[in-house]
């Protein structure tokens, strides 16, 4: 079992930047393909951005291609979310997830632990 705490979320301006984290409890973390995720009030919750287990390939949404970046530490256990030139739009909960499925994995019901999530608000 995994449990997964996001830090790193707050209010800032169109164009700012912010760097969310992500650290995993267990021994087992570099046996999970990790994803973030977002949902803002009234919408679904999204697929933002995914890394394989050995962080070798990444897969981002269409609407965060080129400013988002995903990387992940498996000696420290944990998994970043670099936000570059947010927009409004990029406001939402942002979910931070596990999924021992071996490769890219960009839909909610492949995995298995979430974390509590983090807000992130970005004004005009």
């Amino acid at each position: 079992q995994v449990q997964l705490v996001e830090s790193g979320g707050g209010l800032v301006q169109a164009g700012d930047s912010l760097r969310l984290s992500c650290a995993a409890s267990g021994r087992t973390f570099s046996t999970y393909a990790m994803g973030w995720f977002r949902q803002a009030p009234g919408k679904e919750r999204e697929f933002v951005a995914c890394i394989t287990q050995d962080g070798g390939s990444t897969y981002y949404a269409n609407s965060v291609e080129g400013r988002f970046t995903i990387s992940r530490d498996n000696a420290k256990n944990t998994v970043d979310l670099q936000m570059d030139n947010l927009k409004p739009e990029d406001t939402a909960n942002y979910y931070c997830a596990a999924t021992p499925y071996v490769g890219i994995a960009y839909a909610l019901h492949e995995y298995d632990y979430w974390g509590q999530g983090t807000q992130v608000t970005v004004s005009s």
